[in-house]
């Protein structure tokens, strides 16, 4: 999946750690939220499950794929991706990373297993 938001390179503030994650979230590829239309759908294969997400403006997605958290769709927030600490890169879904996103239900943020597949599908999922 590409993306139309222009590539982030090393920031001179930043760690060499930090900065080579953000670069390496570019090559595994993923997809910013903003450059997809609404009702999108994504299928998100992390390590542990598989999830389905149809997107909504401002982040706003219904998610189910997980047993606990959204056996059937359930409406969240979409943060963003991490890389398993705190730094987060908003609104966007890559791969070897880790979705977070907030459900109504939960005080803390879900975080997911690291993913490893992205597929984008046409049209909302019924």
């Amino acid at each position: 999946m590409g993306s139309l938001t222009q590539p982030l390179f090393p920031h001179p503030n930043l760690s060499d750690r930090v900065n080579h994650n953000i670069i390496a979230s570019e090559i595994e590829g993923g997809v910013y939220l903003c450059d997809l239309p609404r009702d999108s759908t994504l299928e998100v294969e992390t390590q542990n499950r598989s999830y389905t997400i149809v997107l909504y403006e401002s982040g706003a997605a219904l998610i189910s794929g997980h047993p606990r958290y959204c056996p059937e769709p359930v409406l969240v927030k979409i943060e963003g991706s991490n890389w398993g600490g705190s730094m987060l890169k908003p609104s966007y879904v890559g791969r070897g990373m880790h979705l977070e996103f907030r459900h109504p239900e939960y005080e803390q943020p879900i975080i997911t297993s690291r993913i490893l597949e992205i597929r984008q599908r046409s049209g909302r999922a019924d």
